[in-house]
């Protein structure tokens, strides 16, 4: 088990109701390797990121997780934000690992890395950041972001005239309605329940003012035809956080790992070799 140290604050506590044991995860490598700790992004699975694991594996060991809601992980049991997820991912170190990790973190994966690594009380249980495209520092956002956005206030304005017993009825019909899911993004309208609320509270968890408090060697990835993630949201990373650096993968997308695999897992052992 990692034990804080005395200067650290206790890790927060995992929601109840669901524990590490809950998650799905996939163990390859040495016994004795340095472990490596991957999150794939919001949508997506393990199985996405098996190919770094299949690399990397003879060498390290590789736990290679699903996420709550995705794979083979069961959903959370209400909405959780980055918060609950971190505290969950800290109790899986703690409990299953067992020392702290370097942690391979894609997209919201990567927002997940950097908010432990960011706070306190995951700082012993984090060795090394390695994030390819991570989410996490607020986009410059096009006009039609800020047009469905006034359309939304226009839409609620209304209700908030509505005595208290009818308005949150009201908005909730409204939450359900068909020109309501068609200002959402098309993650958002796939969603519903608590994944649509974990979503919700996931994308708007930016990080902004506090990735400069990140001490570990951080690795960064990112592919030049990635529409996700903007460069300036990585050009902000590479700046505020003190022990970093990013390679720009060329040609590739999001998914910068799968485009260009033997760059990523060559920059990535050496990485790992001299941190």
């Amino acid at each position: 088990m990692v034990s804080a140290t005395p200067s650290s604050p206790p890790a927060p506590e995992v929601p109840p109701g669901y524990g590490p044991d809950a998650l799905h995860c996939e163990v390859s490598g040495p016994a004795e390797g340095l472990p490596l700790l991957l999150l794939h992004g919001w949508g997506s699975q393990a199985r996405l990121m098996q190919p770094i694991a299949d690399a990397l594996a003879d060498r390290y060991r590789v736990y290679n997780v699903d996420l709550p809601g995705h794979g083979f992980s069961p959903p959370p049991p209400e909405g959780w934000g980055v918060p609950e997820h971190a505290a969950l991912v800290a109790a899986l170190i703690q409990d299953t690992i067992g020392s702290p990790v370097t942690l391979v973190g894609h997209s919201n994966g990567g927002r997940i890395g950097l908010y432990m690594a960011s706070d306190p009380a995951y700082a012993d249980l984090i060795r090394r950041l390695v994030l390819i495209s991570p989410s996490g520092i607020t986009p410059q956002r096009s006009w039609r972001y800020y047009a469905r956005a006034y359309a939304a206030r226009l839409l609620k304005a209304p209700f908030a005239l509505l005595p208290a017993p009818l308005r949150e009825p009201g908005l909730d019909w409204l939450r359900h309605s068909l020109v309501w899911k068609l200002l959402g993004s098309s993650d958002y309208r796939a969603l519903s329940g608590v994944m649509r609320e974990t979503f919700v509270k996931t994308v708007n968890c930016h990080l902004d003012e506090r990735v400069h408090r990140i001490r570990v060697p951080t690795l960064l990835f990112w592919g030049d035809r990635d529409e996700a993630v903007s460069r300036h949201q990585m050009e902000v990373l590479e700046a505020r956080i003190p022990d970093a650096g990013l390679v720009v993968l060329e040609g590739a997308g999001h998914y910068g790992y799968l485009d260009d695999l033997p760059t990523f897992v060559a920059a990535t052992r050496y990485f790992l070799e001299h941190t």
